[in-house]
C-alpha cells in the first residue's frame, strides 16, 4: 500500500489476527474502527488493515497473559511513575526483569552508589570467541528515572521480594551476534540517529559505542541550522565514561525504519527522536492511569514491531531473547511455586507483545537455551553520567538531565513516594521493610478499552507555567554572562518571546525545554563561543546538568579498596570527582615511600590522567626525594574498577602483566628487557627479575632478524651501568644474555649486511652490543676470533654498511686510520661515486654508536664534504644528514658537537687564519708554533732513554699517523722538526731530578730483565 513505509510483501507477511477467528475482545470495536478507517484511507484495506488490527490483537494479547506484563521505555519518567504507583497499589512477591541473568549479584551493590552507575561485565582472556575481540564489555546504565531501578530498589528494600533477571547472559550477546560485531543487542540502534555499532578492522568487535546522534532537520525550528557544538572537554570525558563497552538498557523503543522516524520528526515539528517522544508520548502519558499506560506502551511497541524491515537481523536476536525470558521465567514459576497473580514480568513494549511460540507462563513450546563459553567473565559497577548515557544509545545531548528533571517535577505534583535504595554502613546490612499485607489483590475484573478513549480524545494541553519560563530566561542569561557571553535583560525578554512563539508554531501550550533551548540558541548565541561552553551546553547545565555517578567503597573491587587504604596516609579525598594534588617529602616525611611506590605503580597501570607526575622522576637507579601529584582516582573511578578485574591487589596485577608480556606471542628480547626494567623500578621481587632475564635471553636466541637490536642495546647499556652502580656483581641472567648476544649478533652480522631491509641503524646497533659488550663477553669466556671472522665475512652492497664494516675494521685494528682517511679521500676523488658519497657519510655517522672514538674522523669527513661535494649532490643529501642527527641526538649530536669545538676556532678572528688539522697534516706544514719552537732539544735522562730505545716511540708514531725524524740533545728546530719535549718541562725536572731518576732506574731495570 502506498504511503505506508515498511511494507512487507505478501509472501513475508506474518499472520494477519484479522483474518483468523479470535474469541470476544474488549479492543473490537475500536478494530472495527480501524478497518474502516482502513478502507477509507487506503488504496484497500489489505496492508493498512493488517497493520492497524494487528496492533490492537497484539495489545489484547499481552493483556490476556495471566502473569501481568509491564511495558516499559528506558530512561522514561512515565514508565518509572507508573511502576513506582504498580509496585505500591500490587507489591509483588517476584518480578521479572528483562536484564542480563548474570548481572544479577551486582544488584545488591547499587545500594552503595550514587546513581547514575552501569552494571559491567568484563572478560579479556576469551575462550570461544576469536581473540581479536578481546576485551570484551558490557555495560548497563541505571537511572533513578527509570523503571527498571523503581523495581530492584523495591525488591531489595521490601522483605519477602525476590526479583529475577531473566534476559539471555552477556557471553549470549557474543554468542548470538552472527557478524562477529559484538552487538547483538536490539538496544543499539543502526537509526539513522543513531549510528551502529559496528567495529573497525583490529578493534574489539564488543567494544563499540554508538556514535552521538546527529538532529534531523525539523520545520519550524530556527536553531536547527546552528547545529550542535563541539562538546567541552568535562562534558567529553564524562561520556566516555562507558570506554568501548556494549550498552544493555532495558525498553528500548525507536522505529528501526528511517522513513518513518524521518516522517514522525518532520510532521511532529521536532529536531530529533528524544524530543519527539517527550511531546506525544512522554507528557500525555505521564498523568494517565496504570491500564490506560500499559494499553498505549504496547500499542507502541507493537507499531515498531509490525513497521520493522523484514532483513533487520536485530529481530531474530530480539525472538531469541523472547524465547529465553519467557523459558527462564517458566523455570522459575515451576521451581519457586509462587502465584503468578503475585508476579509482575518487566520487559521493553517491543517484546511485551511478542508472538513467538514460547510466549505466555502456559507456553508449551520449549526452548533449548544454548550454553555459554568457556570465557571467564567478571563483574562489577562502574561510574556513569548522562552524557555517557546520550552516547552510548544515540540520544540528543541533554535528553536524560531533562527526563531527570520532568521526574522530579512529576514527583512533586503527584506526591508519590519513589523507592530509593538508601546508602547502607560498612559492614552493616541494611534493613528492609515488611511486605504489606494489605496489596492489592489480583483483579478479576476483565480487560477494558482505554485505547479508544485515549486515541480519540485531544491531549490534555499542560497550563502556561509562566514562573518557570521566566526563572529559566533569568537563570540562562546569568549562565551565559558568566561564560563570555554579552547577555543582558532584553535577551532574557527575547528568550521568553521567542519560546511562546516556538511552542506555538509547534502546536505546543506550553513552551518544553527544547523549545527554550532553541530559543536561547537563536537569542544569545553569536558568531563565536566566547569560552569552552556554548549555549546548548549552558541549557543543558540549566537543566540539571551532567550528574556522573560513584561507586561506593563496599562496592568497589577488593584492589579498589587496598588502593585507597595504602593512599590514605595521603589525607586526600580521593573519592571525589575532581583532580587531588598530592605533595609529597620523602625526605622529611619518609614514612610516605610507600604510597609514593604505590603511586608509580598505578602510573604504569592506568591511564596517563588517572594517576600524573607534576614533579618527580623514576629512573633506574634513580629516585626523586620530593613529588607532586594530580589523582583523579575519584573522577577516573572506571579504570581503577576495571584494574580491580585483574587482581586482588596491584602488585599482582604488575606482576602479572610483565610476565604476560614477556610470553606473549609477538614478544622479543627487547619486550623482556623493558620488563626487567619495569620489574626493577616497580616491584622489589629479584626472583621475578630473574625469571624474565632468563625469558629474554631465551627470547634472544630464537631471533632470526636484527629489528630490536637498537632498542636492545640501549637497554643492555642501561641495565649494565644500574648493575654496576648498584649491586655487587651481575646476576648470572645478565651474563648468558651478554654471552648469548655476543655470539648471535657475530652468527647474524654477515646475513644483516647483505639483507636489503635491514638498515644502516640496526646493522649500527649489532656493532654497538659487540663493541661495547666485548671485554665483558671475552672475560666470560667468549672468543674474539669469532668477531674477526665475522667481520671479515661481511660484505655489504650498500655504501652505509660499507663504512660501519670499514669502521669496524679499523676497531679490530685491521684497518688504521691512515688508510681509512685514504679510501674516504678516493672516494671524494672520484666522481662516479660522488653522487653515493652522502651514503658513506651517513654510514660513519652510525658508526658513533660503536665506535666513539671516531667522533674526529667523522667531523673532519663532514667537513671535506661540505667542502668538496658540488651542491647538486650536497642539498638533496642535507635533509637526510639531518635526519640521522635528530634521530640519532641522544647519542651522537654530544659527540660530534665537541669534538668540533675542539677542532674549529672558537672566536671569529681565528677563521680567515684557521687552517683545517687535515689539510696541515696533508701539506706537510707544522702547526703555528710556541715560543720555544726554535728551542733546542733538551738533554736530560728522559731524552736519553727515548733515544735509547725508540721501537716504543716509533711504534705509537706509527699508530697515530705522525711522521718525524730522530734529532740529538743541543739540536735546534731548524735542523729538524720540533722538540718533543717542552722547555718548561725540562725545567721541571732538571729542578727536582730524583723523581726522573728514579723512573729511569725502574725502566732500566725492567729493559735488562
Amino acid at each position: 500500500m502506498a504511503g505506508v513505509p515498511g511494507r512487507r510483501s505478501t509472501g513475508h507477511r506474518r499472520p494477519v489476527m484479522s483474518d483468523l477467528p479470535i474469541p470476544s475482545s474488549p479492543f473490537g470495536a475500536l478494530r472495527e474502527q480501524l478497518l474502516e478507517a482502513a478502507k477509507t484511507f487506503a488504496d484497500g484495506p489489505d496492508a493498512l488493515a493488517d497493520i492497524l488490527t494487528g496492533m490492537v490483537d497484539d495489545v489484547d494479547h499481552a493483556l490476556r497473559e495471566p502473569l501481568e506484563i509491564f511495558p516499559v521505555c528506558h530512561h522514561s519518567p512515565a514508565s518509572a511513575l507508573a511502576m513506582a504507583r504498580r509496585l505500591r497499589e500490587k507489591q509483588p512477591k517476584v518480578i521479572y526483569l528483562e536484564l542480563c541473568e548474570d548481572l544479577q549479584p551486582l544488584l545488591q551493590e547499587l545500594q552503595n552508589c550514587r546513581l547514575p552507575v552501569a552494571l559491567q561485565a568484563f572478560a579479556s582472556e576469551l575462550d570461544g570467541f576469536p581473540s581479536t575481540w578481546g576485551p570484551l564489555s558490557v555495560v548497563a546504565p541505571i537511572t533513578e528515572a527509570s523503571a527498571e531501578y523503581q523495581a530492584i530498589a523495591y525488591a531489595l528494600t521490601t522483605r519477602d521480594v525476590e526479583i529475577v533477571l531473566v534476559d539471555r547472559s552477556t557471553d549470549h550477546v557474543f554468542q548470538w551476534d552472527p557478524h562477529g560485531s559484538g552487538k547483538g543487542e536490539s538496544a543499539v540502534d543502526t537509526t539513522p540517529e543513531a549510528a551502529g555499532t559496528q567495529p573497525h578492522a583490529g578493534k574489539t568487535p564488543g567494544a563499540a559505542g554508538t556514535a552521538a546522534p546527529s538532529p534531523s532537520p525539523a520545520s519550524g525550528s530556527p536553531a536547527s541550522a546552528l547545529g550542535s557544538a563541539q562538546p567541552d572537554e568535562e562534558q567529553a570525558e564524562n561520556a566516555a565514561l562507558h570506554g568501548e563497552a556494549v550498552g544493555i538498557q532495558v525498553g528500548h523503543l525507536r522505529p528501526r525504519f528511517g522513513e518513518l522516524e524521518e516522517h514522525l520528526l518532520r510532521h511532529g515539528k521536532v529536531q530529533h527522536w528524544s524530543e519527539w517522544w517527550d511531546q506525544y508520548v512522554e507528557q500525555p502519558l505521564i498523568n494517565a492511569d496504570y491500564d490506560t499506560y500499559r494499553q498505549v506502551m504496547a500499542l507502541i511497541g507493537s507499531l515498531f514491531r509490525r513497521l520493522t524491515p523484514a532483513n533487520d537481523r536485530r529481530l531474530a536476536i530480539d525472538e531469541e531473547r523472547e524465547r529465553y525470558m519467557w523459558t527462564r521465567i517458566r523455570e522459575h514459576l515451576a521451581a519457586s511455586g509462587v502465584d503468578r497473580s503475585d508476579c509482575i514480568y518487566v520487559c521493553g513494549a517491543f517484546h511485551a507483545v511478542s508472538r513467538v511460540a514460547e510466549f505466555g507462563s502456559d507456553g508449551a513450546h520449549t526452548y533449548q537455551i544454548s550454553p555459554r563459553t568457556k570465557t571467564r567473565w567478571l563483574y562489577g559497577v562502574i561510574p556513569s553520567s548522562y552524557s555517557a548515557i546520550e552516547a552510548q544509545f544515540g540520544h540528543a545531548p541533554g535528553t536524560v538531565s531533562i527526563a531527570a528533571a520532568t521526574w522530579n517535577k512529576a514527583l512533586k505534583r503527584t506526591g508519590i513516594t519513589p523507592f530509593r535504595l538508601q546508602r547502607s554502613q560498612s559492614g552493616k546490612k541494611p534493613t528492609k521493610a515488611k511486605r504489606s499485607s494489605t496489596s492489592a489483590p489480583a483483579s478479576t475484573e476483565p480487560v477494558t478499552d482505554r485505547l479508544s478513549t485515549f486515541l480519540a480524545s485531544p491531549p490534555l494541553l499542560d497550563s502556561f507555567d509562566e514562573a518557570e519560563l521566566l526563572g529559566w530566561c533569568v537563570e540562562i542569561v546569568r549562565l551565559a554572562r558568566d561564560n563570555g557571553y554579552l547577555a543582558s535583560t532584553a535577551d532574557a525578554i527575547a528568550v521568553f518571546e521567542t519560546s511562546i512563539l516556538l511552542a506555538n508554531m509547534r502546536g505546543r501550550r506550553r513552551p518544553t525545554p527544547y523549545d527554550f533551548t532553541d530559543a536561547a540558541i537563536t537569542c544569545i548565541e553569536k558568531d563565536s563561543v566566547p569560552k569552552r561552553r556554548d549555549v546548548r551546553r549552558l541549557c543543558e547545565i540549566l537543566f540539571g546538568g551532567d550528574r556522573v555517578g560513584r561507586v561506593g567503597y563496599d562496592s568497589l573491587p577488593p584492589l579498589a579498596r587496598d588502593v585507597y587504604d595504602r593512599l590514605a596516609p595521603l589525607g586526600l579525598a580521593l573519592e571525589k570527582h575532581t583532580l587531588q594534588r598530592a605533595l609529597l617529602d620523602l625526605r622529611a616525611k619518609p614514612e610516605l615511600q610507600p604510597c609514593s611506590d604505590l603511586l608509580w605503580r598505578l602510573r604504569y597501570l592506568l591511564p596517563p590522567e588517572v594517576v600524573r607526575p607534576i614533579m618527580g622522576e623514576r629512573h633506574l637507579g634513580k629516585r626523586s626525594i620530593q613529588e607532586s601529584w594530580d589523582l583523579g582516582l575519584g573522577k577516573y573511578q572506571r579504570a581503577l574498577i576495571e584494574l580491580g578485574y585483574e587482581g586482588v591487589t596491584v602488585e599482582q596485577v604488575l606482576e602479572k602483566r610483565l610476565r604476560q608480556a614477556v610470553h606473549a606471542r609477538q614478544a622479543t628480547a627487547a619486550t623482556a628487557l623493558a620488563a626487567v626494567e619495569d620489574s626493577l623500578l616497580y616491584l622489589d621481587n629479584p626472583r621475578l627479575t630473574d625469571n624474565l632475564g632468563a625469558r629474554a635471553v631465551r627470547l634472544l636466541a630464537a631471533e632470526r632478524t636484527v629489528d630490536d637490536a637498537p632498542e636492545v642495546l640501549r637497554r643492555i647499556r642501561r641495565l649494565l651501568a644500574y648493575y654496576r652502580a648498584n649491586q655487587p656483581g651481575l646476576p648470572d641472567w645478565f651474563q648468558e644474555f651478554v654471552t648469548a648476544g655476543y655470539a648471535h649478533y657475530c652468527t647474524l652480522l654477515p646475513t644483516v649486511c647483505l639483507d636489503e631491509q635491514t638498515t644502516v641503524e640496526h646493522v649500527a646497533a649489532v656493532l654497538g652490543f659487540l663493541f661495547s659488550m666485548e671485554n665483558l663477553a671475552l672475560s666470560l669466556g667468549c672468543d674474539r676470533t669469532q668477531l674477526e671472522l665475522a667481520v671479515l665475512q661481511s660484505h655489504p652492497e650498500t655504501p652505509g654498511k660499507q663504512a660501519l664494516i670499514w669502521a669496524a675494521q679499523h676497531l679490530l685494528g685491521r684497518l688504521s686510520l691512515s688508510e681509512l682517511r685514504e679510501r674516504c679521500d678516493e672516494l671524494l676523488a672520484n666522481p662516479l661515486v660522488l653522487p653515493s658519497f652522502p651514503q658513506y657519510l651517513s654510514g660513519f655517522v652510525q658508526a658513533l654508536e660503536p665506535a666513539p672514538a671516531l667522533a674526529p674522523f667523522v667531523v673532519e669527513l663532514i667537513s671535506k664534504a661540505f667542502a668538496r661535494l658540488p651542491d647538486s649532490v650536497l642539498l638533496p643529501w642535507l635533509p637526510t644528514l639531518l635526519i640521522t642527527l635528530r634521530n640519532q641526538g641522544g647519542a651522537m649530536l654530544p659527540r660530534l658537537i665537541d669534538e668540533a669545538g675542539r677542532t674549529f676556532p672558537a672566536r671569529l678572528s681565528d677563521v680567515d687564519s684557521w687552517v683545517p688539522p687535515w689539510e696541515r697534516r696533508a701539506s706537510g706544514t707544522a702547526a703555528p708554533a710556541a715560543d720555544s719552537a726554535d728551542a733546542p732539544v733538551p738533554g736530560g735522562p728522559v731524552t736519553d732513554l727515548l733515544i735509547a730505545y725508540p721501537a716504543s716511540v716509533d711504534a705509537v708514531a706509527n699508530l697515530l699517523g705522525c711522521e718525524g725524524t730522530w734529532r740529538s740533545p743541543g739540536d735546534s728546530a731548524a735542523a729538524g722538526p720540533q722538540s718533543l719535549i717542552s722547555p718548561e718541562v725540562s725545567a721541571l725536572l732538571a729542578d727536582y731530578p730524583a723523581t726522573a731518576h728514579a723512573a729511569a732506574d725502574l725502566l732500566l731495570t725492567s729493559a735488562g730483565r
